[in-house]
C-alpha cells in the first residue's frame, strides 16, 4: 500500500523585475521549499513549465502522485534489560 499523498506545488516567483524562478513547496505546519531553479528565466511560462517538469522528477509513478515513504515495521522484537536492584548484570 502506497504511504500518503504529499501536498507538493509548484509555484514561481520574480526576484527581481522579468527574472522568473520555479519553486517547489511542501505544505506541512506551513510551506517549506523542497527545491528551486538555479537560474532565473525571462519568462512566467517558461519557469513554471520548468518547475513542473522539477516535479515530475520527484514523482515514481505519476499515475498515484508523490507518496510518504512506506511506514517501517515498529513492532520489532525488542530485548529488555533484567531488573536487577543495582547489582548483578544488565542483559
Amino acid at each position: 500500500m502506497a504511504g500518503a499523498l504529499r501536498a507538493i506545488a509548484v509555484t514561481v516567483e520574480e526576484p527581481k523585475p522579468g527574472a522568473f524562478v520555479w519553486v517547489l513547496v511542501e505544505q506541512g505546519v506551513g510551506w517549506a521549499t523542497l527545491s528551486q531553479a538555479d537560474r532565473p528565466t525571462r519568462s512566467y511560462a517558461k519557469a513554471m513549465a520548468n518547475g513542473l517538469l522539477a516535479l515530475q522528477d520527484l514523482i515514481e509513478d505519476l499515475e498515484i502522485g508523490p507518496r510518504e515513504p512506506e511506514p517501517q515495521d515498529t513492532h520489532s522484537a525488542v530485548e529488555r534489560a533484567s531488573f536487577g536492584f543495582g547489582f548483578g548484570e544488565l542483559k
